[in-house]
């Protein structure tokens, strides 16, 4: 068995907890570059419950502050890291942490507007006695605001620190210049693949050292092209950017794969070293074809079949987050019904 399979089944502790009592968050390895280490993170070992379980990571839908916090420090100490987590917006901005990052959670730096049980408390009106005065000052409105950083790339050449970006559907892909030091993240849906979020990010990475010829990048969980249907005018529109990505999708309209998109603009940034997951997470899928959690989340979830083995057996690509229930989809959750949905994280991180 591979070092890699190992770390799989060690993530794979289900029913373990760390020492606050908090459950270890099942996530699926790939060692990106020499030191550099990429995480996708799956619906299990969390405390989110209903429509977010298990393991949500987005802090501003509406799930439990409390959850989400706790499966954030979860992460954190799975993954040896501190979180770097900003605003996901679909531009094509992309940041350098470096030049703002501080410790401002137990889980690390987020500036991603994440809401606290006090937040919501204060935009209802419960924050404020009935026998004191309300005060609408500005300062008081930026005081009570979470500070936000709105951005869909990040980079740092730090160590220990953990750059994320949330997914639901939307592509996340990873950079790494080994050599040079430096590490990146983006988000890529439509829009921000369209507003060119992957050539920023490439261009703040060599503005702090990196090399695109050494540049090693690798596409993460997304909804695939069969299952992506976005109409014919949208997708006329997206294929005049990104040439052939326009699908027939499985339900019978057009469709666009944002993954193919972004190779297209990762070889006209100059990175041409893309390492494939898939083979990782394929092997995580097989291994939790028989998981006790997946198996409760497939029965209660509502999202496809009840059965954890016809869902796996329905899955043609095991990276796509419509097809895969080790993932969240705003897609699958919309046709189920749900207004609400998790989030996952694909994090990168250099030792």
């Amino acid at each position: 068995m591979s070092e890699i399979d190992e770390t799989i089944l060690d993530s794979n502790q289900i029913s373990s907890t760390d020492k606050a009592g908090r459950p270890i968050p099942v996530t699926i390895p790939i060692a990106l570059a020499p030191g550099v280490t990429v995480v996708y993170t799956t619906r299990l070992g969390g405390l989110s419950t209903g429509d977010f379980g298990n393991l949500n990571l987005g802090g501003k839908s509406g799930d439990d502050p409390e959850a989400v916090l706790s499966n954030r420090i979860a992460l954190a100490e799975a993954v040896g890291a501190r979180l770097s987590l900003v605003s996901q917006v679909h531009s094509g901005t992309a940041v350098d942490v470096d030049e703002r990052f501080a410790i401002n959670t137990p889980f690390g730096f987020d500036v991603s507007g994440t809401r606290s049980d006090a937040d919501y408390a204060s935009a209802t009106g419960e924050a404020t006695s009935p026998s004191e005065p309300s005060d609408s000052s500005d300062d008081a409105a930026d005081a009570a605001a979470p500070r936000v950083v709105e951005a869909d790339g990040q980079v740092t050449s730090r160590t220990g620190v953990a750059l994320g970006m949330f997914a639901a559907d939307c592509l996340p892909v990873l950079f790494a210049d080994p050599t040079a030091g430096v590490i990146g993240a983006a988000h890529c849906g439509r829009r921000g693949l369209e507003r060119g979020v992957i050539q920023s990010t490439v261009d703040l990475m060599v503005a702090k050292g990196a090399s695109p010829e050494n540049i090693v990048a690798t596409l993460g969980p997304c909804i695939c092209g069969d299952c992506y249907e976005v109409g014919d005018e949208v997708a006329d529109t997206f294929v005049k950017r990104f040439p052939l990505t326009k699908t027939t999708s499985r339900f019978g309209g057009a469709g666009i794969d944002i993954a193919e998109a972004a190779r297209i603009d990762l070889a006209f940034a100059g990175v041409h070293q893309v390492v494939d997951s898939m083979p990782r997470v394929h092997a995580a899928t097989e291994y939790l074809e028989e998981d006790a959690e997946l198996a409760e989340l497939c029965r209660t979830d509502g999202e496809g079949p009840a059965e954890l083995r016809e869902r796996i057996a329905g899955i043609e690509h095991s990276m796509c987050t419509f097809e895969n229930p080790l993932w969240y989809s705003h897609r699958r959750a919309v046709k189920a019904g749900k207004r609400h949905e998790g989030r996952l994280l694909a994090l990168i991180v250099r030792h």
